[in-house]
């Protein structure tokens, strides 16, 4: 049996990621979840908030005093968190499942050096449509070239912190790479007052935040008489837990090394 611990387990993603697990059949179960130190849930079973009934799982605000044995980790909570995830995980030899976004050089880092001891998926969008789409923008992009301009819209809930989304990089830098192009050196994030026209070369994001928009992504191509447009709308944040768990079952009996969502879809 597949035992899993979720980080953040009071969270918009962590509630679901909870449901899923409980919800996931005979073949996984939750072995321990966290929640930060304050929050209401903390002492009391993660089960109820999560699908209304009992996991037998009380929720704990630290790692360390999890004595739990667990086979994989699947972590969507911050930044800052994850050194202290990564280190639990190297310590108990378990694979780590990493959603989280706003993920600096030094993160990405600390997860390749993690990698070396451990098996970790990073990805920034665990939906199988968003994986799907980087491969369509891939070949999109290496087919129409330089004649079409190319432009990100994404749109998330009034909470999310970071921008643009994980998911819009991520897209992004698929075009980029396609096109041959660098995105530090590309993408122009924000357009105000008067300026120059428009380069060629840039990949333009916009960033919409307001409500409880799940998470939708359009990516434009701009060319001369035509406009194509390819786009992800999530409207539940249970495709992402979903996917987050197919994700953690393909991954505990991998060897060390650093895997993304494009593996376990092949």
């Amino acid at each position: 049996m597949l035992r899993i611990v979720i980080a953040g387990a009071a969270g918009r993603m962590g509630r679901n990621l909870v449901r899923a697990v409980i919800e996931g059949g005979p073949d996984i179960c939750l072995s321990a979840a966290t929640v930060e130190a304050g929050d209401p849930v903390l002492g009391t079973d993660v089960g109820l908030p999560a699908a209304g009934r009992e996991a037998g799982v009380l929720a704990t605000d630290s790692l360390a005093r999890c004595e739990a044995e667990f086979d994989v980790l699947i972590d969507f909570t911050s930044p800052q968190a994850l050194a202290g995830h990564a280190a639990h995980c190297r310590e108990r030899g378990a694979a780590l499942v990493v959603g989280t976004t706003g993920l600096g050089p030094g993160h990405h880092q600390l997860l390749a050096a993690a990698a070396e001891n451990i098996a970790v998926l990073h990805a920034p969008n665990m939906s199988v449509g968003v994986n799907l789409s980087l491969s369509l923008l891939k070949q999109a992009a290496a087919a129409l070239g330089d004649d079409f301009d190319v432009e990100i819209v994404e749109a998330h809930h009034r909470h999310k912190k970071d921008a643009p989304s994980g998911t819009a990089l991520a897209m992004g830098r698929a075009v980029a790479e396609s096109l041959g192009r660098d995105l530090e050196a590309c993408a122009v994030y924000g357009r105000e007052g008067i300026g120059d026209e428009r380069s060629r070369e840039t990949i333009g994001f916009a960033t919409i935040r307001g409500g409880d928009i799940v998470g939708e992504h359009t990516v434009i191509f701009a060319g001369p008489g035509e406009r194509l447009e390819i786009s992800h709308k999530a409207s539940s944040r249970m495709t992402f837990a979903q996917g987050a768990l197919r994700a953690a079952r393909w991954l505990a009996p991998q060897p060390p090394a650093l895997y993304t969502m494009r593996d376990v879809l092949k």
